[in-house]
């Protein structure tokens, strides 16, 4: 485990909350055949692993997606995904050793090389560092909504709801950029072990605030709101119902999306029984639980708000009251993702800086690290490279995010962009590579039916959140807008 890598391609490297299943004490007993710590992890840690990283901010759009597709398709295309997240995270996990000399891959990335070669590694990368990069803009816009929500929650409860209370979220952008321009030049920041410990914790807090007031609002109804096939047409015109269910698709795929660390915490699980066994036991398990909490939080704010269920949960044309936890639960949105923000994007930098490095071996501004002693601390080593070049991405990521604020586009394009080629295509290429499964076999066009209607799913959600973009940018002005 350890340090990510980018040799040329990117790796999501190794999530510090992972190290509570590596037993690091000494002694031949507690070294594992690849001469690394023994691994002690079970069913139980890597349920817990997977949960974590699965439930985080998409939750909070589930409702509106919800509201898209109605009571009975809903319901019914969240189990589709849970089920097929389960396979292919099934096929992913047979992957994590080779079936011949019993070698392990360490990372996704590992797992796609030694299967699926060089060319398909590349692939792999691209497909990695633009999701990155969108989910860094989708963290700033996740941030922004939520503080500002808290600025509407206090000012409708001091106005006793007579205030419209129109809040600007760019400030708040900016607000968030510069953080993370700051927290980027701490060294090591992304792998603090109580980062990811604080982020799991937040991301519970505030979709589990999400639920429970979801349920309070149905029984405050006295009634349950939505209708079987989704939002109304006269609500929404039928152009925009066909392309708001295909965006939901996005959303709820967005969701789903935790393949790339599986093979990460599938290398904490000690054996025997064999890694593959057990990660099959954590996945059912985690997805089963993760499943039933996405289709609660769905149902129950669509219970709630009927065809106005909206973008967020949490802020947006949302819950008010009682304002106090609202605003505990956004508080918890802004911390998770501060520190997400961080976590994910170490691996786009550390592509970079290496690669500079690589290139420009001699260049001072690039490898000289300037001793800077700060009093109580020691020394700090500034690295210009990383200071102009970790300060321009934070302000691109940000200046994207004010010029296209869309919470719920930006979620459903994400979702499309990485559901289909990480969760679906590459673990069923490698299953069938690593299985010798014959062309034209029953397994085989089994598999690929599978990868093809993924596919044609996520084109389609695709198509619709960029449709959503284009018609929000007809009454939307950058920089200027209030919420």
């Amino acid at each position: 485990m350890g340090d990510h890598t980018a040799t040329g391609n990117l790796q999501l490297h190794h999530n510090p909350v992972f190290d509570v299943s590596l037993n690091v004490q000494g002694g031949s007993n507690c070294i594992d055949d690849d001469g690394r710590p023994k691994r002690t992890g079970t069913v139980w840690t890597s349920s817990a692993h997977i949960i974590t990283a699965v439930i985080g901010s998409g939750v909070l759009s589930l409702a509106w997606a919800m509201a898209q597709l109605g009571w009975i398709a809903g319901p019914i295309v969240m189990v589709l995904f849970s089920f097929i997240t389960y396979y292919t995270s099934t096929l992913l996990a047979a992957c994590y050793r080779d079936p011949v000399t019993g070698k392990r891959n360490y990372t996704y990335s590992d797992a796609v090389r030694s299967n699926l070669g060089a060319l398909q590694v590349k692939f792999c990368g691209s497909v990695q560092n633009v999701a990155l990069f969108g989910i860094s803009i989708g963290f700033n816009i996740a941030a922004a909504i939520s503080m500002a929500a808290i600025q509407r929650c206090n000012c409708n409860h001091k106005s006793g709801g007579k205030n419209p209370c129109h809040i600007n979220n760019n400030p708040y952008m900016i607000a968030f950029g510069i953080s993370e321009i700051l927290l980027s030049q701490i060294p090591n920041f992304d792998k603090l072990s109580w980062l990811s410990i604080v982020a799991a914790v937040m991301s519970f807090t505030y979709s589990g605030i999400g639920l429970a007031l979801g349920i309070a609002k149905v029984a405050e109804n006295g009634k349950i709101k939505g209708n079987i096939t989704g939002i109304t047409i006269g609500t929404v015109t039928p152009f925009q119902k066909m392309w708001r269910t295909f965006q939901a698709l996005g959303n709820i795929a967005f969701a789903y999306s935790y393949s790339i660390i599986l093979i990460e915490i599938q290398d904490t699980i000690k054996s025997p029984p064999s890694e593959y066994k057990t990660m099959k036991k954590a996945t059912l398990l985690s997805l089963t639980l993760t499943s039933i909490f996405y289709i609660l939080c769905g149902c129950m704010g669509y219970a709630a708000f009927g065809d106005l269920s909206p973008g967020n949960l949490l802020s947006d044309k949302g819950f008010h009251n009682p304002y106090w936890l609202i605003n505990i639960a956004n508080a918890a949105i802004v911390i998770h993702v501060v520190g997400a923000y961080q976590v994910f994007v170490q691996p786009i930098f550390a592509l970079v800086e290496k690669t500079a490095a690589k290139v420009f071996p001699d260049s001072q501004f690039i490898t000289k690290d300037i001793k800077i002693p700060i009093p109580g601390f020691g020394v700090y080593n500034l690295n210009l490279c990383r200071l102009v070049w970790r300060t321009f991405y934070v302000f691109i990521t940000t200046l994207i995010s004010m010029i296209l604020p869309f919470f719920n586009d930006v979620v459903g394009f994400l979702g499309a962009l990485v559901y289909w080629p990480l969760t679906v295509y590459f673990p069923v290429e490698m299953y069938i590579a690593q299985k010798k499964v014959p062309k034209w076999s029953r397994k085989w066009i089994f598999l690929q039916i599978i990868s093809l209607s993924v596919l044609v799913i996520a084109l389609a959600a695709a198509a619709g959140s960029v449709t959503g973009v284009v018609q929000n940018l007809k009454t939307y002005k950058p920089f200027k807008t209030s919420s």
